[in-house]
C-alpha cells in the first residue's frame, strides 16, 4: 500500500505559512502516515466513517496542538484513505 501525502494549497496560506509550507507539509504527512499505519494495523472491520474520523483524530494527535488546531484537511481525501484501509488496497 502506498503512503498518503499532504499537499497544502498555497492559495489558502498566509505569507508565514507559505514560507513554512515545505516543513509543514512534511510534518502533516508524517502524522498522517503514522496514523494510517496504526489504524491499518489495528483495523477490525469498523465502517469507513469511523475509520475516517479516527484517521483525522489520530493525525491531529500526532501534531503540535497549534498545528492540529489549524489542520482542516479535505475530508473527501481523508475518507479516500479510510476506504483504502477498509478495502486493504493502495492509498
Amino acid at each position: 500500500m502506498s503512503e498518503p501525502h499532504v499537499t497544502l494549497d498555497p492559495r489558502g496560506l498566509d505569507p508565514v505559512q507559505r514560507k513554512l509550507r515545505g516543513p509543514l507539509e512534511d510534518q502533516l504527512t508524517s502524522a498522517l502516515q503514522a496514523a494510517t499505519e496504526r489504524i491499518r494495523a489495528g483495523y477490525a472491520g469498523e465502517p469507513v466513517e469511523q475509520v475516517c474520523q479516527r484517521l483525522l483524530d489520530e493525525t491531529r494527535a500526532g501534531l503540535h496542538p497549534d498545528i492540529a488546531a489549524g489542520f482542516n484537511p479535505d475530508m473527501d481525501e481523508f475518507c479516500r484513505v479510510a476506504v483504502a484501509i477498509v478495502r486493504g488496497t493502495a492509498v
